[in-house]
């Protein structure tokens, strides 16, 4: 597995936004798919949103309307735009991108929490 480097991570008052970028540094990165995913604590790890190499995207129930997920593939680069934040949208989220032959890359992690 290759790594992948997360930003964008914070404190923010609910209602605030928020937007994540993950990152590859060196050679181009094919994208065969990229999705977030989140794990609050004392939770099991869920997915945020998918997106497919042609552009299609999946979003979890929670995530509709309030986060986008998207992608720079000049500078190997993912992003998640989360709006109108929650409290219950604290966790730590985590990208991941299925990559040249079908290598898998995955951030480190990085924190969000909402207060209220």
């Amino acid at each position: 597995q290759g790594t992948l480097v997360e930003s964008g991570g914070g404190l923010v008052q609910a209602g605030g936004s928020l937007r994540l970028s993950c990152s590859k540094s060196g050679s181009q990165l094919i994208f065969n798919y990229a999705d977030w995913y989140r794990q609050a604590p004392g939770k099991q790890r869920e997915l945020v949103a998918f997106l497919g190499s042609s552009g299609r995207v999946n979003y979890a129930d929670f995530a509709k309307g309030r986060f986008a997920i998207s992608r720079d593939t000049t500078i190997n680069t993912v992003y998640l735009q989360m709006n109108s934040l929650k409290p219950e949208d604290t966790a730590t989220y985590y990208c991941h991108i299925n990559g040249n032959f079908g290598r898998d890359y995955w951030g480190q992690g990085t924190q969000v929490t909402i207060s209220s």
